[in-house]
């Protein structure tokens, strides 16, 4: 079970890299375009975030339940967002990140124990 939940993340971290940037790459990016512009290209984008993540779901489905998959997923989705929000996105670090973070270490515990 370790070995598929490791390989789901490293699959779902690359989708959402790809998610990340359909979601609020156009932000940044595609602020002076019109917002269909934006939406055109953010499908575009995640279209590739398809390709990863419902492979990645469905090779671990059946090892790990479907809350697994979903926390593990969530788990990712901060793990590729807080980088991009900081480096890409010129976010401000906050503590109460890592408080959320901690949490997410909670529902991790729960789900798989």
């Amino acid at each position: 079970m370790l070995k598929s939940a490791l390989l789901l993340f490293v699959m779902l971290a690359c989708s959402n890299l790809f998610m990340t940037f359909a979601w609020y790459g156009h932000l940044k990016l595609l602020g002076n375009k019109p917002w269909i512009i934006a939406v055109l290209i953010s499908w575009g984008i995640a279209f590739f975030e398809y390709l990863i993540q419902v492979p990645a779901n469905r090779l671990a489905y059946g090892q790990l339940n479907v809350v697994q998959l979903k926390v593990i997923q969530e788990v990712a989705t901060l793990s590729v967002f807080a980088p991009f929000a900081y480096f890409f996105m010129s976010q401000p670090l906050k503590l109460d990140y890592l408080w959320a973070a901690l949490c997410l270490v909670g529902a991790v515990y729960f789900a798989f124990r």
